[in-house]
């Protein structure tokens, strides 16, 4: 059990800002995130991939033929979620995709350093998808679900 465990456990409701903290330090330390899309028909697809955080964005790389590669290009939406089921992270973002040649100076880079895997050097294509949050929600227990809110309209509210 971490120490962080022991306050979401046990030690009574985090503040806003011990939630928001915690968020941050799940994006810039995990290594993969769970991303939800859908597709028109509005069939869901849930899979885990590598991410890395730039500190205003997630960035997510996939095949543009996979399921979520073609979900989040075509409508632009995605939902990710980092955590325990009592230390929960929830984004809801805004997607824009980046072929790999199209990708901004230092994002590739950056992204291959966070794990070891450089998607660029695949010989499948893979396309980057840069999610920006829209609304930010981090919640450990049900003391804590009336202000889970922590960012809107991609504003941090604290």
């Amino acid at each position: 059990m971490t120490e962080n465990d022991q306050v979401v456990d046990g030690g009574g409701p985090r503040s806003p800002a011990e939630r928001k903290a915690n968020a941050l330090r799940l994006l810039a330390e995990e290594i993969d995130v769970w991303v939800a899309t859908a597709d028109s028909g509005g069939v869901p697809c849930l899979v885990p991939l590598t991410f890395w955080w730039d500190g205003e964005a997630v960035w997510l790389a996939t095949r543009p033929t996979n399921p979520t590669g073609a979900n989040m290009a075509a409508n632009g939406l995605a939902r990710l979620c980092l955590g325990r089921t009592r230390d929960v992270v929830l984004i809801e973002g805004t997607v824009r995709a980046y072929a790999a040649e199209a990708l901004p100076a230092g994002v590739g880079d950056a992204f291959a350093a966070k794990d070891g895997w450089d998607p660029r050097q695949d010989t499948a294509r893979y396309d980057f998808y840069r999610v920006a949050p829209d609304v930010l929600r981090a919640w450990g227990t049900v003391a804590e679900l009336p202000d889970r809110t922590l960012l809107r309209d991609g504003a941090w509210l604290l």
